[in-house]
């Protein structure tokens, strides 16, 4: 189309500029689009991991992202996050996985707003610091000699109610499924985890009943690792409580035999119980040859076994042994204790021919 003869010459002037700057517009706009698009289409593509110390440079993390195939340009990538600095983003340090099926300013995101990579471990009710190194060992989280020795710092200026004088932090390491970010999968950081969680879950209870309780927090937490240990069937719990309750009314020895094992580092099974002389070998945890609750806890107890102590069933059974199907036989005598132990050998012994 021809323009008109009267049109202005600044018109005229103008028409090739506008012309310019909307097909290099249209030019730049694709260049864009390009460099920040996924480096690949392909939603199942692996996923890359990368970790961003704290001080690292949107540059470095850059060039690391364009080396691993995350991204298609570090340029690009320089002039989306500083764009993005302007906007008060700047990136969190931690573990991220991001996937090269993502364009640039998604990847980013993730970088400048935290989110990191979830990990998860689950500490079962019962469970010792022992075993606690193993299962983080056997993950390949880190070496269970180092978890133990984290477990040794008392960390009392972030958790001042920890008992004075422990030697190590049994009983109050919470058992729970913990969902935590990559960098915090750590010693240090998941003994704080555990204590965070005890502090939040367990602690509030004993503080609602503390003025009337006969129990320290030490002795509240240690009788009740006992009953975590004994129990196997959540609803003995507070029966077994208790028991143990009311022989410590009576000063009669709590005679709990997972005290033995604690003490000794062994695990009985039902085909190698306790041997006589091992329920007689002296040690602080033996609750057979010592009176009253064990100087410390023997395991993590779960939220059951830790409010069974604070409200244990009022009875006049003083025994129980344990059957083979996770339940107990209780008893009010020795002698009906006594029976009840050969009736539930014999059974067993039955059983296997």
């Amino acid at each position: 189309m021809k323009l008109a003869q009267n049109t202005p010459k600044w018109l005229l002037i103008l028409a090739p500029i506008a012309l310019l700057i909307a097909v290099a517009g249209g030019i730049g706009s694709r260049w864009w689009n390009g460099i920040v698009a996924p480096p690949t289409t392909d939603p199942n593509a692996k996923s890359i991991q990368i970790q961003v110390k704290p001080g690292t440079s949107a540059q470095a993390i850059g060039k690391e992202l364009e080396a691993k195939g995350a991204i298609k340009s570090q340029l690009a990538w320089k002039l989306w996050t500083s764009w993005q600095g302007k906007q008060g983003k700047s990136p969190q340090s931690g573990i991220y996985e991001v996937s090269p099926s993502q364009p640039l300013p998604v990847v980013a995101a993730q970088i400048l707003e935290g989110k990191v990579v979830q990990s998860g471990f689950t500490i079962r009710e019962g469970w010792n610091i022992k075993q606690m190194g193993k299962y983080f060992e056997e993950q390949g989280l880190f070496k269970a000699a180092d978890f133990i020795a984290a477990t040794k710092e008392i960390p009392k200026d972030k958790f001042s109610w920890l008992p004075d004088g422990i030697p190590h932090l049994e009983g109050f390491l919470f058992p729970e499924t913990y969902k935590v970010p990559s960098d915090s999968i750590t010693p240090k950081g998941v003994v704080t985890q555990m204590l965070n969680q005890f502090e939040q879950v367990a602690l509030p209870e004993y503080q609602k009943v503390a003025a009337s309780q006969k129990l320290s927090l030490l002795q509240w937490v240690s009788l009740s690792s006992v009953v975590e240990k004994e129990a196997v069937i959540p609803i003995e719990r507070p029966k077994i409580a208790g028991v143990f309750t009311t022989r410590l009314a009576k000063n009669m020895r709590l005679e709990s035999d997972p005290t033995v094992e604690y003490g000794l580092g062994i695990k009985q099974t039902a085909d190698r119980p306790l041997t006589f002389a091992q329920v007689k070998r002296p040690n602080p945890y033996n609750t057979y040859m010592n009176a009253g609750i064990p100087p410390g806890p023997i395991a993590s107890p779960g939220i059951g076994s830790l409010k069974a102590v604070l409200d244990p069933d009022s009875t006049d059974l003083l025994f129980f042994v344990a059957k083979y199907d996770g339940t107990h036989v209780f008893s009010k005598t020795l002698s009906e204790h006594v029976a009840a132990t050969q009736l539930i050998r014999q059974q067993r012994q039955s059983g296997k021919k």
